[in-house]
């Protein structure tokens, strides 16, 4: 379960960053792991996600199959919908797996 806690600067734009060098998911197609670093960067409005529910939450990824490019906007739709921040990337640099490598840049932008 993500939470958020009160962002404690909420006048300011400031950047978070965070990365996850352990993801791991199953690929849908082959059931073999696939392994990832998560970098989430984002500027907070009201709130900021607590560290241990993400860490909690991107390990429930663990025996579940995704594609690379869903699990990535996966990731970052649920936060975005936890935290409302005023701008979120979520990029999920995937291990090479049958000689090639992904990175996958999902983008948000809070509506004026």
């Amino acid at each position: 379960m993500l939470e958020t806690f009160p962002n404690p600067n909420p006048n300011r734009n400031y950047r978070i960053e965070m990365k996850c060098p352990e993801f791991t998911c199953v690929c849908p197609k082959t059931g073999q792991p696939d392994f990832a670093e998560i970098r989430i960067s984002y500027i907070p409005d009201q709130t900021c996600i607590e560290l241990k529910s993400l860490k909690l939450y991107l390990w429930s990824f663990r025996d579940k199959g995704h594609f690379h490019e869903a699990v990535t906007n996966q990731i970052l739709d649920e936060l975005v919908a936890i935290a409302s921040p005023r701008s979120m990337t979520v990029v999920g640099d995937f291990n090479v797996r049958g000689g090639i490598s992904t990175v996958v840049t999902a983008d948000y932008t809070k509506p004026v």
